[in-house]
Formats: C-alpha cells, sequence, structure tokens
C-alpha cells in the first residue's frame, strides 16, 4: 500500500494509507524512514513504522513527566512500567534520556535535598533516607548532606524549635523530651538539638497560670481544698513544671 496523505494534528502527525487506514504518530519516525507521499509501505516497514511509533509514544509521556520537575532513575523507571512499556522500550528510553540529560541522578539528588531544606521541616538525616530510598547511591547522599551549609541547618532549627516551644503546653523535662524526640524524628543531630534547646530563653510563667486555671475548672467540681491543690499539683508535674515553678502561682 501506499501513503497517501501526511498531515499534523496537534503534537502529531497522521498517515493516510491507500487503504484508509491511519497511522498517528510523531515526526521523529517520519524523518527517521524518510517518508514521502506515494511512497510504497510494506509490511516489513509499517511493523517498523509501529513499533517507533510505540516506543516515542512512552519516551514523550516521560519527557513530559520530566518536565513538571526533575525525577530520579528509579521515578522515571516505575512511571515508565505503568505505560506498558516492553523491556526493550524502557531501556531505549532510559538510555535516551540519560543520554541528553534529562536522567541525572546526582543532579536530582542535589535539586531534591535544596528543596527538602527550605521547603519542608525535615533535617539532613531524613533527607539522606528519602535520597536512598530514590536509589541514590550512599556515597552520593553522603557528599550531597555533608555539602549542605551547617548555618542553614542551625538557623532553619532555631526556628522551628522556638515555634515548637512557643505553642507547647509543656515545660521543663517533658518539653525537652519532646522536643528531642520530635526532631530526631525530623532528621536532625541529637546534639544539635539539646544546644538550640539550650539557647531558647524560655518563659513559661503565662503558660502555667493559663494550664492552672484548665486543670482547675476541671477539677475543682470534683474535689476541694488539699486534695484539690494536690491534684492539679501532681496534674503540671506531669507537664513538666518543677515544684518551685508551681510554688511561685
Amino acid at each position: 500500500m501506499k501513503i497517501d496523505k501526511i498531515k499534523k494534528t496537534g503534537h502529531k502527525y497522521q498517515i493516510i494509507f491507500s487503504d484508509n487506514t491511519i497511522l498517528k504518530t510523531y515526526d521523529d519516525v517520519i524523518l527517521n524512514n524518510a517518508l514521502l507521499y506515494h511512497q510504497d509501505v510494506d509490511s516489513e516497514l509499517l511493523n517498523k513504522l509501529n513499533n517507533e511509533t510505540s516506543y516515542y509514544d512512552i519516551y514523550y509521556k516521560a519527557v513530559n513527566y520530566i518536565s513538571k520537575r526533575l525525577r530520579s532513575e528509579k521515578e522515571i523507571c516505575t512511571y515508565i512500567d505503568k505505560c506498558n512499556a516492553t523491556p526493550k522500550e524502557k531501556n531505549m528510553v532510559i538510555k535516551k534520556l540519560k543520554e541528553i540529560g534529562l536522567i541525572n541522578d546526582v543532579a536530582f539528588a542535589k535539586a531534591y535535598t535544596a528543596d527538602r531544606i527550605n521547603l519542608s521541616s525535615d533535617g539532613p538525616l531524613k533527607i539522606k533516607k528519602y535520597l536512598l530510598d530514590f536509589n541514590i547511591s550512599e556515597d552520593a547522599a553522603d557528599d550531597i548532606i555533608n555539602s549542605i551549609d551547617k548555618d542553614i541547618v542551625l538557623n532553619k532549627l532555631s526556628k522551628l524549635i522556638s515555634k515548637k516551644v512557643q505553642s507547647s503546653k509543656y515545660s521543663g523535662y517533658v518539653l525537652k523530651q519532646k522536643i528531642v524526640n520530635d526532631f530526631i524524628n525530623l532528621g536532625y543531630d541529637r546534639e544539635m538539638i539539646n544546644d538550640v534547646f539550650a539557647s531558647i530563653n524560655i518563659d513559661k510563667t503565662n503558660l502555667l497560670k493559663k494550664e492552672y486555671a484548665k486543670i482547675y475548672k476541671k477539677l475543682n467540681g470534683k474535689y476541694s481544698d488539699y486534695e484539690l491543690q494536690s491534684r492539679i499539683k501532681n496534674k503540671l508535674y506531669q507537664k513538666g513544671f518543677t515544684k518551685e515553678e508551681i510554688d511561685s502561682l
């Protein structure tokens, strides 16, 4: 059969054959095969055109996926698998994307780390775990994490801990324990957390009065006199307030 017409439709082309069948394909396929009007197309060439079209379907989907943000090779492989690509198509697409620099795990890891440092509460150790989950090598992950400006991390941690302290209903050792546990889980170094916590001036006078009033209101109808005060103090102790702080009320 012959090619009767080639016309552009959107980002693709329609090859209309003499038997009225239509192949929707890409300019890459047309150029790769030097297709012309009225050219004869045998079954071998038609099969080649179909295979190349299938490859470019996967390739351009992957390019569009990457255009939204940088992706790791692992993410792109997972995405291509969802496109029902054959192993050959997958390998060809991955090879091509690496050749043109659209797959570069080191560049991805650097950009991802910068985003997590600037746009999330995550600390370096948690970010490193994410990098390893993306199949970034441990050596590459260590190099990137170690290159983070320590002052940026310290400043970020100070702001986060200060905010946490101001919004907390706890004090003393209970507050410190919660702060340390929370920020270790977020991926910060324990020693840095302790240093930042120790540097913060914590005035819990207003919080103590507020917590006292809240507990008093809750227990006043159930207890009175010594037992009421004793239970209030116990509740305040559990929140980390010291005996001296409580006695100062």
